[in-house]
């Protein structure tokens, strides 16, 4: 049995994302507040705070207004208002509607909203949360739960200096056990201990699925004159087509750069589609192109989000800690922004620990989370969008849009009709040959690129001869199933081509390029037969983004 270092805490907080860092910052301002000690941790799988962070995004800034209401003396870089918001309907290639705002949901409107980079805005609430004695460990990946008796007590580090084999190199070091009194998970969206805790005490029992949205973003360097900072976009439409839900964004935010995107909804039928290209072949569209034709793209990265709304919401408190953040799915999907519900269940979530630390409790299971989290603002904004996704799946992009705005602008989300989706994403596909096959163009080096071009961009790394961090319950599956019935959707749906197959001595492979990982989790949410499970690699491996 390995021997490993124990350090105890009385809060561990697993993720340096806002409903991490908020939690922590919570907790440090209770506990100066009462002047008592309480020892918090936070670590985080990426090279530094903001290293996997990747958001799209047009912040609210109502969460951050309660934790830090003086953030802008304290030089938060939120700085870029939003000053134009407008949306369109793309109806194909060349074309697209305008759509006035009394025509879609007010949830989609921004006045008063900051164009941002999440990433900035995490190393900020690190520095803040530092300052205030919260210890926080950078590179360190959470790999395993300590569970004892049937309650969480903390999480192990991952191990370093393993080699693929799963043989010690020269410099191996065992993980950590950080022992806490309560931990908070807080890993966004499909956290790798949260799926585990998910299912270990069926927190999903009374939800929905959940379902995902695979996200794209570039930020482009683009020409002063095409610059007008502040400006947002957000559109649907052409390219998805059929069944295939999605929007496009573009922001312009500060240096003259825009960051342009788009969510592919992870429910599509067609086993032939490729969201990457998708979203390459949207920037050839007139509204993209005349902004970013002569640019430079500087930055690219994919991150899947939990879309599923309130139906979808696991219990989130199990002995000895809670689930926060898009490790819940907190995300409301109607203002298509999850940051600031995210940090608000993270100070829900101080709040009650701090309670239970008060009254000298230790590992019990926090079911007052559900009443004053129930209480929130977050959790009334998730119920009056509750139906806001299941009616676009259920009732198309033109009838779900139009409940979705009368629902909305008319009656605050309060019609008395609730839409379920049941459906897991991962069982939507249909046979590839029934399908229709797409042909994408080949991109131009321009305005679209490949996925190796791109993935260079996001800066990600992987130590060498590590295990494999993706893992194949059967490794005859990808090729037996999923290859004859829908021809290995793996190899489209992933947005760092990781997945391959290949002919090798005259038979089919199922290749894994897991260097190329840029930790979206997808291929763990899509795979039609749920064979992979994405875990941690070693610590600091996977991309660094710098501004995203």
């Amino acid at each position: 049995m390995v021997e490993r270092e124990t350090m105890e805490f009385d809060v561990v907080i697993v993720g340096a994302g806002p409903a991490g860092l908020a939690s922590a910052i919570k907790l440090a301002q209770l506990a100066q507040e009462k002047q008592q000690e309480c020892m918090i941790c936070v670590v985080e799988k990426g090279s530094e705070v903001g290293a996997h962070v990747l958001s799209g995004a047009v912040f609210e800034t109502k969460a951050l207004d309660e934790l830090l209401p003086n953030w802008q003396e304290l030089g938060a870089p939120v700085s870029t208002k939003v000053t134009n918001d407008e949306i369109y309907w793309f109806n194909n290639e060349q074309k697209a509607t305008s759509i006035p705002h009394f025509a879609t949901p007010k949830t989609f409107h921004n006045d008063g909203n900051y164009i941002v980079s999440m990433g900035n805005v995490c190393r900020w609430l690190a520095e803040q949360a530092e300052g205030l004695g919260v210890e926080i460990f950078p590179g360190f990946s959470a790999h395993s739960l300590i569970i004892e008796d049937e309650a969480v007590k903390g999480i192990i580090t991952g191990d370093m200096g393993v080699d693929k084999d799963g043989n010690e190199k020269d410099g191996y070091m065992p993980g950590m056990e950080l022992r806490a009194k309560y931990t908070i998970f807080a890993e966004g969206c499909r956290g790798h201990l949260g799926k585990q805790l998910i299912n270990q005490f069926a927190l999903d029992a009374d939800a929905s699925p959940q379902h995902y949205g695979l996200g794209f973003k570039e930020i482009w360097q683009i020409d002063e004159s095409k610059h007008e900072l502040g400006k947002v976009i957000h559109g649907t439409g052409w390219p998805l087509a059929g069944d295939t839900n999605g929007g496009a964004f573009m922001y312009h935010s500060e240096n003259n750069q825009v960051v342009v995107g788009l969510i592919v909804d992870l429910n599509y039928s067609n086993p032939h589609l490729s969201p990457f290209d998708e979203f390459q072949r949207m920037k050839h569209h007139p509204v993209f192109k005349n902004v970013l034709e002569g640019g430079d793209r500087i930055a690219y990265g994919a991150r899947a989000i939990a879309k599923g709304g309130l139906h979808s919401l696991p219990k989130m408190n199990f002995a000895g800690g809670l689930l926060v953040g898009c490790n819940a799915g907190t995300l409301n999907f109607a203002k298509i922004k999850g940051n600031h519900t995210a940090m608000k269940s993270g100070m829900v979530a101080a709040q009650v620990i701090f309670d239970a630390l008060q009254n000298n409790m230790a590992n019990t299971d926090l079911t007052e989370f559900k009443t004053v989290f129930e209480n929130s603002w977050a959790y009334k904004e998730l119920y009056q969008s509750r139906n806001f996704g299941p009616a676009m799946h259920k009732l198309g992009k033109f009838v779900g849009g139009a409940y979705n705005t009368l629902d909305q602008n008319i009656f605050n989300g309060g019609l008395p009709f609730t839409f379920k989706d049941n459906t897991p994403d991962h069982a939507t596909l249909v046979d590839a040959k029934a399908a229709a096959k797409i042909n994408y163009p080949k991109p131009d080096a321009k305005l679209s690129f490949d996925k190796l071009s791109s993935v260079f961009l996001s800066n990600t790394n992987h130590e060498e001869s590590q295990p494999c961090h993706l893992k194949l319950k059967d490794a005859a599956i990808p090729i037996s199933v999923n290859l004859v019935k829908f021809d290995e959707p793996a190899q489209r749906y992933c947005p760092a081509g990781v997945y391959e197959v290949q002919e090798i001595e005259g038979a089919n492979q199922f290749v894994i390029n897991a260097q190329n990982c840029v930790h979206c989790k997808t291929c763990d949410i899509k795979d039609p037969s749920q064979n992979i499970t994405w875990v941690t690699p070693e610590g600091a491996g996977g991309p660094n983004y710098p501004n995203m």
